[in-house]
């Protein structure tokens, strides 16, 4: 019996000693935080801001009817696929009436015109008899001088006696006929030039109505044309909706009935893409771009920023918000166009694309894990002051000094000792996983990354244990 007890007050002190080690242990480890670390590194570093969107043309022209009213399509000319020229007639509209329209204007202008020849010559020959009964005056005006001549010296020779007084009537006779002759001459002279500015002046209505006509021609040649659908682009029918007979109709947007077919210049071909209004201020003209397209798996195409939109556009309508009757603040995009470097030949308009541009790369920096970085207020990282002291004073709260504690300061927990402790960083870029540190830190510092719910709770100075093969749920605070 004295061996049986002497062995069970053994084992209750053997039982005693390791469950009061084990306390003590406890007691010792108590707030200490399983944490994982991982080290400040130097590497290359790039900045890249993702979009989704969709292939398109960088030039492309939606043809559509520019008639006066709805028409029919009696010819189209090209099948989707094929190249077009610059002024090429693709598709003919039903233009009976604007035919008629031109043919009308032609036979008027014709007929103006006939007359105004016809002017023109009555002109040229009233010009004719201007000159006729001019010189027909100054003959008159010669014959009357020489009448005159004679009428004054029979006039003497009479006053003599030499002549018989049956001459000098005949002289005076011969006077007064040759005055007359000259106003006769001079009437029809004057009768000349009036039939002249007669015809004149209808040449002058005639030329004024053969504008007038002409212009009507042009005109109604003008809306003829119309009927004829040309390419106004060297490029490619990339979409054809409708068939011959269908009917148009002009100016109605967003309607099947009002396009005809699409041309687009394949020469430049692009990504327009939507891009976060967070990531825009980043992206700039000429920024290099790897452009994935969902049709054509495993492979990437460079490319670079030509255009970037200056307009924001809402998510949820795709209009730009300067359009919406309401302010409204959801997520807005804004549109960056990228230009494909070396399209291959199978691309299509339309395609869904996803492009990666790189706004910034750096070589060589301090970098460290994204999830490092976290937040903290200043007055948590002050030292605690002693509560008996403190309880003994009124407290008096500072606006001041309490804005000042509140103040958000950005950094890392690095591991000294055996604790945490709080660095402010300031920082740079950022990359997928990484981000570029400017001051705070050195190379091949010890901070701790994970895990998220530790970084998130944990406060400065606290105990820490290293543990880089915990899960990642690891980290709760032992007590």
């Amino acid at each position: 019996m004295q061996t049986k007890w002497k062995v069970v007050i053994g084992v209750t002190v053997v039982a005693l000693a390791a469950g009061g080690f084990y306390a003590s242990m406890k007691y010792n480890q108590r707030g200490i935080v399983t944490v994982q670390t991982g080290k400040v590194v130097r590497q290359d570093l790039a900045s890249v801001v993702t979009a989704s969107g969709e292939i398109k043309p960088r030039t492309y022209i939606n043809l559509g009817a520019n008639t006066m009213g709805a028409a029919r399509i009696t010819h189209i000319l090209v099948k989707e696929g094929d190249r077009v020229r610059k002024g090429q007639v693709v598709a003919r509209l039903e233009s009976v009436q604007a035919e008629a329209d031109v043919a009308a204007q032609k036979a008027a202008v014709g007929t103006v015109q006939a007359e105004s020849a016809a002017s023109e010559a009555g002109v040229r020959a009233a010009d004719e008899s201007v000159i006729t009964a001019q010189a027909s005056v100054e003959r008159s005006k010669a014959d009357l001088e020489r009448a005159k001549i004679d009428f004054e010296r029979t006039q003497k020779l009479v006053g003599e006696k030499l002549v018989a007084q049956q001459e000098f009537d005949t002289r005076r006779t011969a006077l007064a006929s040759a005055q007359a002759a000259v106003n006769e001459a001079q009437a029809r002279v004057d009768q000349a030039k009036a039939q002249r500015q007669q015809t004149a002046a209808s040449l002058n209505a005639n030329q004024r109505r053969i504008s007038q006509i002409q212009a009507n021609l042009r005109r109604s040649t003008d809306v003829l044309d119309k009927y004829a659908v040309a390419s106004p682009i060297d490029g490619v029918v990339t979409n054809l909706p409708v068939r011959q007979g269908e009917t148009v109709v002009p100016g109605v947007q967003n309607s099947a009935a009002s396009t005809i077919m699409t041309v687009a210049d394949m020469s430049i071909i692009t990504a327009e893409v939507k891009v976060d209004e967070t990531d825009i201020v980043n992206v700039k003209l000429g920024q290099t771009t790897d452009i994935n397209i969902d049709a054509m798996p495993n492979r990437t195409f460079k490319g670079h920023v030509i255009e970037i939109g200056n307009t924001a556009i809402l998510r949820s309508t795709g209009l730009a918000a300067s359009q919406s009757a309401v302010s409204s603040q959801e997520a807005k995009d804004f549109k960056v166009v990228v230009a494909l470097d070396d399209p291959p030949d199978e691309i299509r308009p339309g395609l869904s694309c996803t492009a990666k541009v790189t706004t910034a790369v750096r070589p060589k920096v301090l970098s460290i894990p994204i999830q490092a970085l976290t937040v903290r207020q200043k007055g948590d990282l002050e030292a605690k002051k002693d509560d008996k002291k403190d309880a003994k004073t009124p407290a008096v709260v500072d606006p001041v000094a309490e804005k000042a504690r509140k103040e958000e300061i950005q950094g890392v927990f690095i591991v000294n000792g055996e604790k945490a402790e709080f660095h402010k960083v300031e920082t740079g870029i950022t990359g997928a996983t990484d981000i570029e540190v400017l001051t705070g830190l050195k190379e091949s510092d010890e901070i701790i990354t994970g895990s998220y719910k530790v970084i998130r709770s944990l406060k400065n100075d606290t105990k820490v244990k290293v543990d880089n093969k915990a899960p990642a749920t690891a980290g709760k605070t032992e007590s």
